[in-house]
């Protein structure tokens, strides 16, 4: 949807990102494939959802980089398998996860590499993530975000042209346009502090995305500020307030 700014400029209003799925609803758990399939009858732009590779290199969407006490980096996939989120479903691997994302159809994949302790795991995470996604013909459908940098570089060069964003807050605009990357997907705080950032980034053809954002008014300012995206606990009611405008 494009709105009219004040000097008669249009722009694309701000889209909604479900933070780990839309979970905070019934029968729904973050990262579960049902938070997903929730987030895409939402309506919401785009799902976001983390992952991590296991010792012998299966992709899983999980927040933590361990569940029930296994810590998923050193686990083999066969010793998690069969563990399970709040709601019951079993932990996802992320080929699951795309397969659903594919059937589901419109909703955007916003693919969360998560850090792992050696550097290595993170390069063969973003191998193996990379040809699942391709695999699946989705690359048109998945946005990658890392707080680590090495991952957004990793994934600069092994997805060319794959819209990549940087969460950690700590890089002007100016500096990831050189990075190759597709733009600042940073908390609000960050932007609060730094709030010329949002209008840089645009000027540099940049995206612009905060998180987690479940407050109305930092919502509005946000919306005020024309950021691209906003990532949210609370998809429904932040698309209720674009709805309004």
């Amino acid at each position: 949807m494009l709105a009219v700014g004040s000097c008669g400029i249009l722009f694309a209003q701000t889209r909604v990102i479900a933070h780990r799925g839309y979970w905070d609803c019934e029968g729904s758990a973050q990262n579960s494939i049902t938070a997903l399939v929730k987030s895409a009858e939402a309506g919401v732009y785009g799902s976001e959802f983390d992952v991590s590779i296991t010792a012998d290199g299966v992709p899983v969407v999980n927040h933590d980089d361990d569940i029930q006490g296994h810590v998923i980096e050193t686990s083999r996939y066969a010793d998690i398998k069969d563990l399970k989120l709040p709601n019951g479903e079993t932990l996802p691997t992320l080929e699951q996860y795309l397969v659903k994302g594919k059937e589901l159809g419109g909703v955007q994949l916003i693919l969360e590499i998560k850090p792992h302790k050696e550097e290595a795991n993170e390069d063969r995470a973003v191998k193996a993530i990379v040809a699942l996604v391709r695999k699946h013909g989705l690359e048109k459908r998945v946005d990658y975000i890392s707080f680590s940098m090495n991952i957004c570089k990793e994934l600069v060069k092994e997805a060319p042209g794959a819209p990549v964003y940087y969460l950690n807050g700590d890089v002007a605009p100016e500096e990831l346009k050189k990075l190759g990357m597709a733009g600042a997907d940073y908390h609000y705080k960050v932007f609060k502090k730094h709030p010329e950032w949002i209008k840089e980034a645009r000027e540099l053809g940049l995206k612009t995305n905060s998180w987690t954002v479940d407050d109305t008014d930092m919502m509005q300012w946000l919306i005020d500020q024309k950021v691209d995206f906003i990532t949210t606990d609370k998809p429904v009611e932040l698309k209720q307030l674009l709805e309004k405008k």
